[in-house]
Formats: C-alpha cells, structure tokens, sequence
C-alpha cells in the first residue's frame, strides 16, 4: 500500500486548505482511511476516518463543522477539507490506511506541511 499525501501550505487563520492522498498498491474494500497530525512538540492525534464502502465518516470534536473528510472510489483518493483554519491547526497531517479489521493504524503516506498564521 502506497499513501501520497498532498495538499498543505502556509494560510492565513480563517482561510482554507485541501489535503489529497492518493492511495494504491491494493482495492481497498472494506479499508478505513484516516488523517492524523502532529503538531511541534505533541503526540500524533486523530483528525478524521471515513471508511471506504460506505464513506461513513468520523472526526475530532475540535476540527467538527470546519473539517470534512471525504474519499472519491473512482481516483483512490481521500481528501481532507479544511475550512476555517487556526493557529492551532499547525501541523504536520498524515495520511493513513487500515484493514477494518485491523487492530491499528498500519499504512503512512509522507507528510504535508500545514501551517496557519495568526
């Protein structure tokens, strides 16, 4: 499984980014697919999943309402909206791939540099 993220940049608070991750190597039935992040100095945490058969999504309570998680079948592709940014957004966001069934997290893409300004 290969995950390549895309997408980041520096934006001014309020302003708005989307992250892509292309996903190959496998189909992905019955795969969750999720970003996380980790900000400077912070353990990495859960942003948002949504899962590949039905795009059931889920996200953290702080990014509710600003962020949108959504996955495209026809690009193997899952995307991230960011509306409304923060300062507090700041991060490195990963993206990331596991067997429903899976116990973890088990695929990483690289990186992509998100970082708001105040």
């Amino acid at each position: 499984v290969q995950l390549q993220a895309s997408g980041g940049g520096l934006v001014q608070a309020g302003g708005s980014l989307r992250l892509s991750c292309a996903a190959s190597g496998r189909t992905f039935t019955n795969w969750l697919m999720g970003w996380f992040r980790q900000a400077p100095g912070k353990e990495r945490e859960f942003v948002a999943s949504v899962t590949w058969n039905l795009g059931t999504t889920n996200h953290r309570d702080s990014v509710k309402g600003r962020f949108t998680i959504s996955r495209d079948k026809t690009k193997n592709t899952v995307y991230l909206q960011m509306n409304s940014l923060k300062p507090e957004d700041t991060a490195v966001y990963y993206c990331s791939a596991r067997n429903s069934a899976a116990y973890d997290w088990n695929y990483w893409g690289q990186g992509t540099q998100v970082t708001v300004s105040s």
